[in-house]
């Protein structure tokens, strides 16, 4: 079994390096997006150097994000939501193949699933009607014998008892947001370690957390402290949670910008 090489570079973005193939998941990689901005400074351009394949899950600016992706360069492969496609061509993309849960598709040395999601796939979602809207979506990344599931944005569903029973190696499990509350479609510490008990991957890596705050979020009279607070404990309250279930899963919290170690597989030199 191939061991994927992972750097998260915050928010949902993170690298993996995997069967000769360079992913990006959901890239934000600019000081802001939109009214939100980053707590740290973003990652440098040798952190994305290389990517030729991103995973975009849903249309909402903290994933598919069109400065970042601009930043990318003309001949990254991306995938979206099916029935994105055109909208994102017109907006000067030039590779870009869409997929609805259940289908796949081949790069390189890779076999990309599109799996399902519980989440608002509109552009200006749940709220605003207006802009596209596509089915949110979170992929299996298959490779040298390895299985990466990016969750993307979504709450629990039936189904991922199902996914666990393909062999998830490493799984990217969204813990919090960017604000003092969580609107619907997103799971939190708690509700992040079921989806790991019906997942029950290898080693789980938190991610969608400490990254993005509204501006002067950690200075807002009585939310403060609270926003702060937020920017660190939920992975560390799901790694608290996983634990307490003795499930087989590892969780690996992960330094922002540094390789995430994983733990060598049971029976492995």
């Amino acid at each position: 079994m191939g061991s994927p090489e992972l750097r998260w570079l915050g928010h949902s973005t993170v690298r993996v390096e995997l069967a000769g193939s360079t992913v990006l998941t959901d890239p934000v990689l600019t000081r802001s997006v939109g009214p939100l901005r980053r707590v740290a400074p973003p990652p440098p351009p040798a952190a994305w150097a290389g990517v030729d394949l991103v995973l975009v899950s849903h249309l909402h600016g903290d994933h598919l994000h069109l400065p970042s992706l601009r930043l990318l360069g003309d001949g990254v492969r991306v995938v979206v939501p099916r029935g994105a496609g055109a909208w994102l061509r017109s907006r000067g993309q030039r590779w870009v193949d869409e997929l609805a849960p259940g289908e796949s598709l081949v790069h390189g040395g890779l076999r990309v699933t599109a799996v399902p999601a519980v989440h608002s796939g509109h552009r200006w979602g749940p709220r605003l009607t207006h802009g596209p809207v596509t089915a949110a979506a979170g992929h299996l990344v298959e490779g040298d014998g390895t299985t990466v599931y990016a969750c993307g944005d979504t709450d629990l569903f039936d189904g991922m008892t199902g996914l666990g029973e393909r062999g998830v190696d490493v799984a990217l499990v969204p813990v919090w947001g960017w604000g003092p509350t969580l609107g619907p479609g997103h799971l939190d510490p708690h509700r992040a370690a079921e989806a790991v008990a019906r997942v029950r991957p290898r080693v789980a890596v938190p991610v969608h957390w400490g990254t993005l705050t509204v501006l002067g979020g950690t200075a807002l009279p009585g939310l403060a402290g609270r926003y702060r607070r937020l920017l660190s404990e939920p992975p560390r309250q799901f790694a608290a949670e996983v634990a307490a279930r003795a499930l087989p899963t590892t969780v690996v919290v992960p330094e922002l910008g540094h390789p995430v170690v994983l733990p060598t597989a049971a029976g492995a030199p």
